[in-house]
């Protein structure tokens, strides 16, 4: 069932390997949909590997598709930016786990008018920053308190994430941590990092969120946020390229009642993270279908 091609393209490349090799796939999954109904062409779904949200959801999807008669391919990016634009562009048909309420409301803002919102899947999702359990701190506000212990450093993920940009623009300021620096990196680099600390038992603030599996990997709690810079909880969206739901009114209409409850969105994750693992992502799928599968919209 899972013969499914993985291409990655980094961020800096993705304007003209997009353009090059993925607008055929595109048209070739709108021209199978309006005049061959034996073959229903490709779907891409672009999602970023190092956010297990949609990369949990992306081979979720895949496993779908394949059942309806698609063929996926797989896109890997590395920011979020370049897969909204990548999006827009009718380059990449399926954004499987968009921040796009809150977290990415600028990317939103930009994009809007060629991208579908598909519907949501999760409804509880939250930005955060956060500590080991056996910190001392215990809010946002204690941190000036703490500079040397933290040597003056909040480890944040990636440069061009929402969380970082809501960071940068809104925590900082309204916190007076204008003389902390905002680490940015990768989100593979900040666990690393949290991985260390924990280990060593030394204090650390990392930039989070919710749902995510290394809150409870790791042992962390979310530090108060009395000043709410950090923002609302949001849901969690299925994103399609414009006219995505015209061209496969099946797909679209399928993946608008997918829903999944904390319980069942954390062993998803936990299953394709944790249990299986990096290569091992369809038969995770399989595994945790076993015994969710009612979780699935009839298609």
């Amino acid at each position: 069932m899972f013969t499914t091609g993985t291409r990655k393209l980094g961020a800096i490349t993705l304007g003209v390997a997009l353009t090059a090799t993925l607008a055929a796939c595109g048209q070739d999954s709108t021209d199978n949909a309006a005049g061959d109904t034996a073959d229903k062409g490709t779907i891409t779904l672009g999602y970023i590997p190092s956010w297990t949200d949609g990369l949990s959801t992306a081979y979720l999807l895949e496993h779908q598709l394949e059942e309806m008669g698609y063929e996926v391919e797989m896109e890997e990016l590395s920011e979020p930016g370049p897969l909204y634009a990548g999006l827009a562009q009718g380059d990449v048909d399926i954004y499987p786990s968009a921040w796009s309420e809150v977290t990415h409301a600028s990317y939103m803002e930009e994009y809007s008018d060629d991208v579908e919102d598909l519907g949501a899947y999760y409804d509880n999702a939250a930005l955060t920053w956060a500590v080991p359990e056996y910190s001392e701190i215990k809010s946002i506000e204690d941190i000036p308190n703490y500079k040397d212990a933290l040597e003056g450093r909040i480890i944040g993920i990636e440069p061009g994430a929402g969380l970082t940009k809501a960071s940068e623009e809104q925590v900082l300021p309204q916190y007076g941590l204008d003389d902390f620096e905002l680490v940015t990196s990768s989100t593979t680099a900040m666990l690393a990092e949290l991985k260390s600390a924990v280990e060593a038992e030394e204090e650390i603030v990392v930039t989070l969120w919710r749902p995510f599996w290394a809150n409870s990997e790791f042992g962390v709690r979310d530090l108060e946020d009395p000043k709410g810079a950090l923002g609302e909880s949001e849901a969690l969206h299925f994103l399609g390229r414009k006219g995505f739901s015209e061209d496969h009114p099946e797909v679209a209409e399928w993946i608008g009642q997918l829903k999944l409850n904390d319980e069942q969105y954390g062993s998803l994750e936990d299953t394709v993270v944790n249990q299986f693992g990096e290569g091992e992502e369809a038969k995770a799928i399989d595994a945790w279908l076993e015994g969710n599968a009612d979780v699935l919209p009839a298609s």
